[in-house]
């Protein structure tokens, strides 16, 4: 819970009772590797604040999995539209190492609205840095190769590096293992 305390007075002041409701709404858990948290067309109930770990978020398309998402520590995700709208989600959500978690459910989110000044200015930011992290993967799609993507990704986040497979960094920068396999023996650090 500390964590998530400290993500959220680093970019707002809480006061006491903003501290205690925080506490009150969130849950924490700890979940062993390769635990799916949400299978598709399930209803995502929550929204995880990764603590320590790293989840991947992917979706089986035709047999294959793409993997869209891998969240490293100190970060929130969920099925954002499934979350809100309460309809099936279309994506799954797994543990790659053992996570420690903190998840709050919709009707705590909701709670969190109407009780506290910060909550809708914080679920905003974090909201705004998501989809620009998103509008940048996309960009880097369509104008870095194979091998500026990689680099950049192992600039970017050293951690997932070490402890993702090549397979699911090959299917999130949208290259086939074998190739980034041929790029990673190029690639000299």
């Amino acid at each position: 819970m500390k964590n998530l305390l400290n993500y959220i007075n680093a970019r707002f002041s809480l006061t006491n009772n903003d501290n205690s409701l925080l506490e009150k709404c969130f849950i924490a858990m700890d979940t062993p590797s390769q635990t799916k948290l949400l299978e598709a067309g399930q209803i995502e109930r929550y929204i995880y604040f990764l603590s320590e770990g790293i989840v991947k978020g992917y979706q089986n398309i035709d047999g294959k999995l793409v993997i869209q998402h891998l969240v490293s520590e100190q970060d929130f995700f969920t099925s954002l539209d499934s979350f809100m709208e309460e309809t099936p989600a279309s994506d799954y959500y797994e543990t790659i190492t053992d996570c420690k978690l903190i998840k709050i459910s919709k009707p705590d989110f909701e709670l969190l609205q109407e009780n506290t000044s910060f909550w809708n200015d914080f679920v905003k930011a974090v909201t705004n840095e998501h989809l620009n992290c998103k509008l940048d993967r996309v960009k880097d799609f369509q104008i870095l190769t194979a091998k500026e993507r990689y680099i950049k990704f192992i600039n970017q986040n050293p951690k997932l590096v070490l402890n993702v497979s090549v397979d699911n960094i090959a299917s999130y920068l949208g290259i086939e293992p074998q190739s980034l396999s041929r790029i990673r023996k190029q690639v000299a650090f």
